[in-house]
């Protein structure tokens, strides 16, 4: 057995879609970044790259790098889901806290957590999404961003 842990936090802009979790959540702002910038999906992609030993999601997918201009982080993760599995450590299990003032998360949850499990190739209940505020503390909790870690366990 052999364990990942990934965090990601993205500011809040105008303009752009809000996806969580390869969800996207109805928001009057999206997250900055490069891809779609799905901090859910990639602190899971890195737990998952760092159980496996295969480094982080910036050295699979790097940074500025033309191909992944607005890339979907869910396929992201899903290539490198892959990459674990040819390694030799498929996933097993992942839990994820994603760390939010607003919007609410819960009614969007279960969707995050299918979506999840679809593409690291685990069994629904094998994920679990949990929202947390930082109760108005911080960047986070002045609303300028989200924030989320992620632990998996690979075979």
């Amino acid at each position: 057995m052999r364990v990942g842990i990934g965090y990601d936090s993205h500011r809040f802009v105008a303009g752009r879609p809000l996806i969580l979790g390869g969800i996207t959540i109805p928001h009057d702002k999206g997250l900055d970044g490069w891809s779609d910038a799905d901090v859910v999906a990639h602190a899971l992609t890195d737990a998952i790259l760092g159980g496996a030993g295969l480094g982080d999601i910036g050295r699979l997918f790097p940074p500025h790098d033309p191909r992944y201009r607005g890339a979907n982080s869910i396929e992201l993760l899903s290539k490198a889901t892959v990459k674990a599995i040819e390694a030799g450590h498929p996933p097993q299990q992942a839990d994820i806290t994603v760390i939010v003032e607003r919007p609410k998360l819960a009614p969007h949850i279960a969707a995050m957590e299918a979506r999840l499990a679809e593409a690291i190739i685990v069994g629904a209940m094998e994920v679990s999404v949990k929202a947390k505020t930082n109760e108005g503390m911080g960047w986070i909790g002045r609303g300028e961003g989200v924030a989320a870690i992620a632990v998996c366990v690979l075979g």
